[in-house]
């Protein structure tokens, strides 16, 4: 399945690419900091039990993010093979 969707909402195993994060955010320059930022390779690696955090692999450091903060990062994502 591919298209523009919230990060938040990618499964584990699903891989994406940033397209946009929120200016409108508090929280947008950490993750601006964190490094995401257009055309960065994302990975959902697992979600907790509960659902939130989620913890991701971004440019080869997995970060955990809470729902509410991933929801303001756009993603598009990527087929198998489509790097």
């Amino acid at each position: 399945m591919s298209g523009r969707r919230r990060l938040c909402d990618i499964a584990p195993g699903e891989r994406a690419r940033v397209f946009s994060v929120s200016e409108k955010s508090a929280i947008s320059r950490r993750l601006c900091d964190l490094g995401l930022i257009r055309n960065t390779v994302v990975e959902c690696i697992m979600k907790s039990p509960l659902g939130d955090p989620t913890a991701y692999l971004i440019r080869g450091a997995v970060i955990a993010l809470r729902k509410e903060d991933a929801a303001f990062v756009t993603v598009e994502v990527i087929s198998d093979g489509a790097d």
